[in-house]
């Protein structure tokens, strides 16, 4: 308990110094304070987490000092101490946000348990409250370029309204970001948010997971089901690659649109629902109606609002701030030491070309935390998809001094990047470079490639 801070305030020195050594004894952080003045004036500068406050005091008495604490800072814990023990002051002190009450004589047993319990409500409280700034943080729109100044202000304006959203944009350029932030600024933010990736369900399964489904209405349908919509209700519904639906599951998405009703599989019942619809999408929606994809009445429902979701590319000038909050949301989150990114990497990260976007960066960023062992990560730390891919990344491989050193940093090379174009199948890999595949294994081990993804043609799970 040596971080807890305790304040305790009453006239009588022998409660002072009694309760103090029993404090100290427990570990916690105490000072003392003899009337309510001085109180006040500790209490600002110390900063308590838990204050044992007597409520019988000349000049100010406990219940005006307890005010003026809670006015301060109104989550540390207050414990009353009153040798009289009356039901109005009871009262009242509860009223104020008194967190308990002693009578003196105090037991030391009583004491002890209070003030920890205390002590633990506060540990929750912060607990709470950093995970709360953690995840404001993980959900942070970062950015300071034009784009992105106008996506910001963009999202100011449609989170005030319910207007249905579609987002368009590349993967990993934060389209679902966009969706929780608009709900999270509308009136509905006290709602759930309900994330559905139409992708990576099956076309048999889409209907039933949407609008739920009613006990044995399908092989499989072993119980009742409540569907995302009706999960969302009076909150926001978030369709990302809605492009992906199928066309009998965008008639309904459409009802939903249009008459606030949603039908389980399998039951006669139409239930109304209340939900915002924020689609998202990395098509050309246009192409896709074209092609017979996806149906026009629905884009037309969806496309009330759009927004666009700029790609990495777009806003380099950002790069460097997100790096430096990605450095400290990692950090925080998994206790990583913070390291910095040398004027050389930094350089050759501003060249490189982004295609997987935001999701490329953050991935990288993590990667270089847990990876490199000093505290500045320097341009030979990065993967050498990043040396082969950028201007500035040719340049110093053309630098190298000697063949031996060149010659290996171009095969990893080669390999890191063929391997990320199969998938990480080593056995597809080999079979594609024309290469034997234990060659290729041996290669992985001696150049150190990660291995973390790479996958035989004949197992599905990763190598160790």
């Amino acid at each position: 308990m040596e971080n807890v801070k305790v304040l305790v305030v009453d006239d009588e020195k022998n409660i002072l110094e009694s309760v103090k050594m029993v404090l100290n004894y427990e570990k916690y952080n105490v000072q003392v304070a003899k009337d309510g003045i001085e109180a006040i004036d500790i209490f600002k500068k110390f900063l308590p987490d838990i204050v044992l406050l007597d409520v019988k005091m000349p000049g100010l008495d406990g219940l005006k000092v307890l005010k003026s604490f809670k006015t301060v800072n109104p989550i540390a814990e207050v414990i009353m101490i009153s040798g009289h023990s009356g039901i109005e002051e009871a009262v009242e002190a509860s009223r104020l946000g008194a967190f308990d009450f002693l009578e003196k004589p105090i037991a030391r047993d009583k004491l002890v348990l209070t003030v920890r319990n205390a002590a633990e409500k506060i540990s929750l409280l912060k607990e709470n409250f950093n995970l709360r700034n953690l995840t404001a943080k993980k959900y942070e729109l970062v950015g300071q370029s034009a784009v992105m100044k106008a996506l910001q202000e963009t999202i100011r304006r449609v989170a005030r309204s319910d207007s249905t959203v579609l987002i368009s944009g590349d993967s990993g350029t934060g389209k679902e970001l966009i969706a929780r932030l608009i709900h999270q600024k509308s009136v509905r933010s006290q709602s759930r948010f309900v994330q559905v990736n139409c992708a990576a369900i099956p076309d048999e399964l889409i209907e039933s997971e949407l609008f739920g489904h009613e006990k044995g209405s399908f092989t499989g349908a072993y119980e009742k089901k409540i569907g995302k919509f009706e999960s969302a209700h009076r909150g926001s519904i978030f369709l990302d690659e809605i492009g992906d639906l199928s066309i009998k599951a965008q008639a309904k998405v459409l009802r939903v649109l249009e008459e606030g009703e949603v039908q389980p599989v399998g039951s006669p019942e139409i239930k109304k629902v209340n939900v915002r619809v924020i689609a998202a999408t990395n098509k050309n929606l246009d192409e896709e109606i074209k092609k017979g994809n996806f149906r026009e009445d629905l884009y037309f429902r969806l496309h009330v609002v759009p927004i666009h979701s700029p790609s990495l590319r777009d806003r380099k000038e950002d790069i460097p701030l997100l790096i430096d909050h990605f450095i400290a949301f990692f950090s925080e989150e998994n206790n990583y030491r913070k390291k910095s990114f040398s004027a050389a990497a930094l350089t050759l990260l501003l060249d490189y070309q982004w295609k997987g976007n935001v999701r490329e960066l953050r991935n990288l960023v993590e990667r270089m935390l847990i990876m490199c062992r000093t505290d500045q990560i320097s341009s030979r730390d990065l993967p050498d998809y990043i040396n082969l891919r950028s201007e500035t990344g040719q340049l110093s491989l053309l630098q190298i001094g000697n063949w031996k050193e060149f010659k290996a940093r171009s095969e990893k090379m080669f390999l890191e990047q063929k391997l990320k174009e199969f998938g990480y199948n080593v056995a597809k890999t080999a079979r594609e470079i024309a290469l034997p595949r234990s060659n290729l294994y041996q290669k992985i081990e001696s150049l150190g490639i990660m291995s973390g993804h790479q996958q035989d043609a004949d197992e599905e799970s990763p190598l160790p």
